[in-house]
C-alpha cells in the first residue's frame, strides 16, 4: 500500500519546485510578448524602436519598492542600440520616466540629435526632467492628449538651482554661510550649462531667438520642477508637438505594468465601451 504521508510530501515538493519556476516562465513570456509587439511597430513604421520605461520595481528577495530613474546603464544600452541602427533608418523612442541623471540624459539626447534618420519620441504618459531633455532632441514629439513633459531647471542636492540663486538676491553675501555660497556657484554654472545644451538641441529646428526663449523658460525656474507641460502648452511655447499616438504604443505600455506585489489602487473593466450616442444609433 502507498504511504499517504509520503505521497503528500512528494506532491508538496513538486508544487514547491514548480512555484520556483513559475516567475521565470512568466517573465520569459512577458519579454517575448514585448519583443513581438516591438517588432510589429518596427515593421509597420520601418524603424528601430527603443524603449525607456521606468516603473516602480520590488526587490524579489526583500520585497521593498525601488523606483527607477535614467542612469548610466540606460545611456550605455541606448547608445549601443543607436550604433546598431543604420544612419538613414528612423528611430522611434518610447519614453515613460520621472527623469534621472543629467549626464546620462544628455548622452542619449546628443546621440539622437546626431542620428541622420528621423527621430520620433513617443510619450504615452509622462517624460519629466531628463526625459524631457531627451524628447527635445527628437525631430518629432508625439504626446498622448493627457501626457506631459516637464521643466529642466537643474536640481542641486534636494533644491532647485534657481531657488538657491534667489538667496543671493535677497540677502547680503556676508549673511550667507560658505556652503550656501558654494551651492549658489554650482547652481549658476548648472543653469548655464543646461540652458546652452537645450539651445543646441533646438537651434536647428526654429528661429534662434525662439530657441533661446524656450531654453530660458525651461531652465531658469520659470515653473516648479514638477510642473506639467501638456501638448497645448508646448505648442504655445513654439515646440511642434503631435498627439497622433499609434495604438501599438498603448498596447506596449500594458506589458509594462507596475509590480503586482500590492493591492492595485486603480481598478476598471479593461474593455472599450460604446458611447451612448452610438448605442442609440445601433438601436434605431
Amino acid at each position: 500500500m502507498l504511504d499517504v504521508s509520503s505521497v503528500i510530501f512528494q506532491i508538496f515538493w513538486m508544487l514547491f519546485i514548480l512555484s520556483m519556476f513559475i516567475p521565470f516562465f512568466k517573465s520569459n513570456m512577458l519579454q517575448s510578448a514585448r519583443d513581438s509587439l516591438i517588432r510589429t511597430i518596427e515593421r509597420k513604421r520601418k524603424s528601430r524602436v527603443i524603449t525607456l520605461i521606468h516603473r516602480m520595481e520590488s526587490m524579489s528577495f526583500f520585497g521593498f519598492a525601488m523606483r527607477r530613474f535614467i542612469d548610466i546603464e540606460d545611456s550605455e544600452e541606448i547608445l549601443r542600440a543607436i550604433k546598431l541602427t543604420p544612419e538613414d533608418m528612423p528611430i522611434d523612442m518610447i519614453i515613460h520616466t520621472p527623469g534621472g541623471l543629467v549626464l546620462a540624459a544628455e548622452q542619449i539626447a546628443k546621440a539622437l540629435k546626431k542620428h541622420k534618420g528621423k527621430v520620433t519620441v513617443f510619450v504615452p504618459h509622462y517624460a519629466m526632467s531628463g526625459g524631457t531633455l531627451i524628447a527635445l532632441a527628437a525631430d518629432e514629439i508625439v504626446l498622448d492628449e493627457n501626457a506631459v513633459l516637464g521643466p529642466l531647471d537643474p536640481q542641486i542636492g534636494n533644491f532647485p538651482a534657481p531657488s538657491i540663486l534667489k538667496i543671493l538676491e535677497r540677502k547680503d553675501t556676508n549673511e550667507i554661510d560658505d556652503q550656501t555660497l558654494i551651492l549658489a556657484d554650482i547652481s549658476e554654472k548648472a543653469i548655464k550649462q543646461v540652458k546652452e545644451f537645450v539651445y543646441d538641441l533646438l537651434k536647428d529646428k526654429m528661429e534662434d531667438s525662439k530657441a533661446k526663449e524656450i531654453a530660458e523658460k525651461f531652465c531658469s525656474g520659470y515653473w516648479t520642477h514638477d510642473y506639467p507641460l501638456d501638448h497645448e502648452k508646448l505648442n504655445e511655447l513654439g515646440l511642434k508637438v503631435s498627439t497622433e499616438m499609434p495604438e501599438e504604443v498603448y498596447r506596449l505600455m500594458e506589458l509594462y505594468k507596475q509590480s503586482g506585489q500590492r493591492r492595485p489602487s486603480v481598478q476598471y473593466i479593461p474593455l472599450p465601451y460604446k458611447s451612448s450616442s452610438s448605442e442609440r444609433n445601433t438601436n434605431s
